[in-house]
């Protein structure tokens, strides 16, 4: 029998002891840390109840101080204004223009952009600006709607601006739901803003990518917003956030249902201060009111008309957004699953139909996209505040400089080899590249068919909701009571899980005596441990599973969706079948007047290719530097004002004034621009000129072209400016013969 076993007597007993020391080690790791993990979830559930108990419940880690209240106005609202203190250590400049951060009122509190050191704000006070906050409470004001929020944003940005009368205007942040709430005021109110950054913000709401992006189905598998009408009325006028969240949720039932509690369980050591941190975010929910709730389904998720410049104010004013003035920076993901690309940027195509009309309407649009962060990375996320949002911050000048066009933002790793690295003052380099209409019609890919299939969607989606506030409303509404409706909410899945477990719990106590004994007597099982790695290969496997259940789960709803609003029924009954010709979209149009303003701009620029000097002058000449390769980066920026002191005397605005009339000029007729240069530069001085010509020489190396494009186009213009000083040298010197004689 001995024969049978590779291995002797011995071998198989030390084998044994070791196998049996393996699982003994095992052991005692998974019961300490079952403990541990028990405790840090009797700690959330803890910081849940005294979270949900504050008056302005937030997670913002910056010391803060009310400035306005939101409650005041004439048409009250539950957000207030709050001013970041800066640490005393590092003061803001008070002459650079402020920042304002708006955080999203989608399901969870406030603070998301300011969460840690590495947001938003951190990024905005270490490149020294005064920054500002606008929160939210809870609990909305009775009958607060989504218009009475945008004209508290208003109000709030005119508080910003007297605070600060001697900076440019506000520098305004929106992320995800608060992103299209800020363009809305903006459209509304275009003079209130300097640049604005839209992180993670749908825009474009039947936009999204085939075999992706399930979200967008769910208004048509339910059969339009009926639904939330009927939320709103259980909940007794109001809609609860938490349901908004379990929406998110279901997108990544693996992170949901194991991930998230794996990923404490198996890092128990040093992941509780983290998952604690996320936790009282994830769970501060809050309400919106039943008019707000239905106005975002209808007029946006549903009807997808903000992108269509189809919304009109109660005062009857269209919310377009070729009205906003503001560079616009877009910043997305192909990893966010809630607001993919396309959704992101899909606004861009269906407003615009040409990349003239973007310059016509003097707009600048600039896109910025990561490659895997999630959504909530985009505001979380440390690496995206170190890398994204500080360079968005310390570039906020240049970004307001850009003339009008479509660019996209590319963010790479600083080379300290590259030419003037000292002018950038971090790991990283921003450019901004030119990019065409072409180029986002590329990421948005968007379908004929399924804007079809969306159209039928909101035109059910109107019957049902009609249908249902006719013939079932009322009854709901008869036996809901305010008792009822806190009940409800009470039992909502995602409450109970916070609330069934904290210190009040039987067995609480023991847990959290047996957790401190545990953490100092703390025994962590080596990694390479077999069972470990056995409970690793567990782990994936659970988490593939889920995901190709989600997989299933998602590809069965678009095909379900795309069947079911494919059909000739459907169709009909809608209403797209009456007009086979007429599109399922309305384009928003030009209207006549803009179309004559236009005709009259181009007029009076013709008129101005020999006005201006040197200024103007030096502005023509980059602008030809790089007219084969439109780049420019924080390099050139930062050297230019490091070379050019003599731009002190403008305001940023003023200065941005001139490149943008430069610059259409220059898209007018480049030829005209350049040959009346000669003409700007005999306004100068010889000195003056010739120092200008070694500004454009230093800038125009910094350019990203290639020797001979750069050779070329930058030594016609240093010549041209040669020769305007040596004919002002002689000219300065004709004069004075002809005085002294």
């Amino acid at each position: 029998m001995s024969n049978l076993s590779p291995y002797t007597p011995d071998e198989i007993i030390k084998k044994s002891t070791v196998s049996f020391g393996a699982a003994f080690d095992y052991t005692i790791d998974v019961w300490q840390r079952m403990m541990l993990f028990a405790d840090v979830r009797r700690q959330r559930g803890d910081q849940y109840r005294a979270h949900m108990s504050e008056t302005a419940p937030n997670v913002l880690s910056f010391p803060s101080e009310f400035v306005m209240d939101g409650r005041d106005l004439p048409r009250p609202v539950n957000y207030g204004l709050l001013r970041i203190i800066p640490p005393e250590n590092r003061p803001v400049d008070p002459e650079k223009r402020p920042f304002v951060i708006v955080d999203p009122r989608a399901g969870h509190g406030p603070g998301i952009g300011g969460f840690k050191a590495d947001s938003e704000i951190g990024a905005a006070l270490e490149a020294g600006h005064p920054c500002y906050f606008i929160g939210f409470t809870p609990n909305p004001e009775p009958g607060q709607t989504v218009e009475d929020v945008i004209h508290a944003e208003a109000a709030f940005l005119e508080r910003v601006i007297a605070l600060h009368p001697e900076c440019e205007k506000p520098a305004v942040i929106g992320n995800c739901q608060a992103g299209w709430q800020v363009l809305m005021t903006a459209a509304l109110r275009p003079e209130l803003f300097g640049p604005i950054i839209v992180a993670g913000a749908p825009l474009s709401y039947w936009a999204g990518w085939p075999g992706k992006n399930p979200m967008r189905y769910a208004g048509g598998l339910l059969g339009g917003t009926w639904m939330t009408a009927l939320t709103n009325d259980l909940g007794n006028g109001q809609f609860d956030g938490a349901t908004l969240v379990q929406n998110f949720e279901n997108l990544d039932p693996a992170n949901t249902l194991w991930k998230k509690s794996y990923n404490l369980y198996a890092n128990i050591d040093t992941e509780a201060e983290r998952y604690l941190g996320f936790e009282k975010y994830w769970g501060g929910y809050v309400l919106l009111n039943d008019v707000e709730m239905q106005y975002i389904v209808d007029e946006l998720f549903v009807g997808n008309r903000l992108s269509s410049a189809e919304i009109v104010t109660s005062d009857g004013i269209r919310l377009d957004f070729r009205n906003i003035r503001s560079p616009i920076v877009v910043f997305c993901s192909r990893g966010d699953n809630i607001t993919p690309p396309p959704q992101a940027l899909g606004w861009i195509s269906d407003l615009y139909q040409s990349d003239t009309e973007i310059l016509t309407h003097n707009q600048t649009i600039v896109y910025a996209m990561h490659e895997s962060i999630g959504h909530l990375g985009i505001f979380v996320s440390g690496a995206v505040g170190r890398k994204e949002h500080r360079k968005f911050a310390t570039n906020i000048e240049l970004i307001n400089l850009m003339p009008a066009g479509l660019y996209q933002a590319v963010i790479s790793d600083k080379d300290d080899s590259m030419a003037r690295a000292d002018l950038v003052n971090d790991e990283y380099v921003m450019a901004i590249e030119r990019r065409e209409l072409a180029d986002v019609r590329q990421i948005v890919r968007n379908e004929p068919e399924s804007d079809r299939r969306f159209a039928a969607v909101a035109h059910l989606s109107d019957i049902h909701v009609g249908l249902y506030r006719n013939f079932v409303q009322p009854w709901v509404r008869a036996v809901v009571t305010p008792q009822s409706a806190d009940v409800l909410r009470r039992l909502h899945p995602l409450r109970i899980s916070y609330e069934h477990w904290s210190s009040g719990s039987l067995l609480a106590s023991a847990v959290e005596g047996a957790a401190a004994v545990i953490r100092e007597q703390r025994m962590p099982v080596a990694s390479e441990n077999p069972f470990l790695k056995a409970q690793e290969d567990v782990s994936r496997a659970i988490v593939w599973a889920l995901d190709a259940w989600r997989d299933v789960r998602d590809a069965a709803y678009e095909r379900y969706f795309e069947w079911a609003y494919s059909s000739s029924l459907l169709s009909a009954l809608s209403g797209l079948d009456a007009y086979p010709g007429k599109p399922v979209r309305p384009l928003p149009g030009t209207a006549p007047e803009h179309r004559a303003l236009v005709e009259q701009e181009l007029l009076r620029l013709r008129g101005e290719f020999e006005q201006g000097g040197l200024l103007e002058a030096g502005i023509r000449a980059l602008a030809y530097v790089a007219r084969s390769h439109p780049r420019v980066d924080e390099r050139q920026f930062n050297l230019a004002v490091e070379l050019a002191p003599s731009l002190a005397h403008l305001s940023p605005e003023a200065f941005r004034d001139v490149v943008r009339r430069q610059s259409a000029l220059m898209k007018l007729d480049a030829d005209a621009a350049i040959a009346a240069l000669p003409v700007l530069l005999s306004r100068a001085e010889p000195a003056a000129i010739r120092k200008a010509a070694e500004v454009i020489s230093l800038i125009g190396t910094l350019d990203g072209l290639s020797l001979d494009e750069r050779n070329m186009n930058l030594g016609k213009m240093i010549d041209v400016f040669h020769v305007a000083a040596a004919h002002a040298e002689k000219t300065s010197a004709a004069g004075d013969e002809s005085a002294g004689s």
